[in-house]
């Protein structure tokens, strides 16, 4: 059994044994990409970690994310082979160096360990000066993450792509809707250079923190005008991209806890992040992914490609495009 990030990195996560589980769900079948396993972060030469946080209890609808991690994990197996990814000119490998840290490991019905262990985590590996990619669990895990990359960072401009603003100040202390008002009243996120992309829920309009494109408007301007918008909004700010992958329409992305009709397609989403390319960006998750309710991988397997297109846009600001 792979040992979890914990137990491989014990100044992240001082009190990994007394506050996480045996690693039921933590365990790792394989890495993204078939990348290098990470062991020692004191010793690491990746420019970008990956990480797992397999953990749903946060979640308002359909349960399942907690195994979104291994889902993409797995998915990404389909991506391998192709070696210099289309568009691109380079391959990956060639510019960046990616690790995979495996699965946070907390105890399971216990949410404040699943805070405690991911924040302390995520801030170890930004301190080490780290890049991070996550992969959720439900929504909700982004909020710890956020709070690591700001202690070192300051506020960082938000791209967040979703169905849901979830920045609804009700619910419980942890819940997957509220995880941006929480952001926004902590400071860890710009308001005034963050924007929100492919929303289509109710929210409400007076006095909402952030610029939205909603799913109706976006999929009417395109991709190239979509990101003008962005370009002008995030104003070369340090960057955190956060996508769940409900933003995606459920032709695309059926297996999700949440999944919203009138979506956008794989297409747009993708042309979206390769135009991100050059930005300065600190930060990166894809949530939500449940395969449980997925058919034929379809939902992992684009939560793979979506991932490895961000990793994509990191190295294209070391490599002229």
């Amino acid at each position: 059994m792979y040992p979890t990030p914990a137990a491989q990195n014990p100044m992240a996560i001082a009190s990994a044994t007394a506050n996480a589980d045996m690693p039921l769900y933590s365990a790792l079948g394989m890495t993204f990409m078939q990348c290098p396993l990470m062991t020692d972060i004191h010793h690491s030469q990746a420019d970008v970690i990956v990480a797992g946080v397999p953990f749903d209890m946060a979640t308002s609808g359909r349960p399942g994310a907690r195994f979104g991690p291994q889902g993409v994990r797995q998915a990404s197996a389909n991506l391998i082979w192709e070696g210099k990814r289309w568009p691109w000119t380079f391959a990956l490998g060639d510019v960046l160096k990616l690790e995979d840290a495996g699965n946070l490991a907390f105890r399971h019905g216990e949410p404040q360990t699943l805070v405690d262990n991911l924040e302390a985590f995520a801030a170890a590996l930004v301190q080490a000066g780290k890049k991070t990619l996550f992969f959720g669990g439900d929504h909700f895990v982004t909020l710890p993450i956020l709070r690591a990359q700001a202690r070192q960072h300051g506020p960082l401009a938000l791209i967040h792509f979703d169905a849901h603003t979830d920045t609804y100040d009700g619910g419980s202390q942890y819940d997957h809707g509220t995880l941006f008002h929480h952001a926004v009243v902590e400071g860890l996120v710009d308001t005034e250079h963050s924007i929100q992309l492919g929303i289509r829920t109710a929210y409400e309009l007076d006095g909402h923190p952030f610029e939205v494109i909603d799913a109706a408007e976006l999929n009417d301007l395109g991709p190239a005008a979509t990101l003008t918008r962005i370009r002008q909004r995030v104003a070369g700010r340090p960057v955190y991209i956060s996508f769940d992958i409900d933003a995606l329409d459920p032709a695309f992305a059926p297996g999700t806890g949440t999944p919203v009709s009138a979506g956008l397609s794989m297409d747009c989403a993708l042309k979206i992040i390769r135009g991100l390319a050059g930005m300065d960006i600190r930060g990166m998750d894809v949530v939500e992914v449940a395969p449980a309710y997925d058919h034929a991988e379809i939902t992992s397997l684009a939560g793979a490609t979506l991932a490895l297109e961000m990793l994509y846009a990191v190295a294209a600001g070391k490599h002229p495009v």
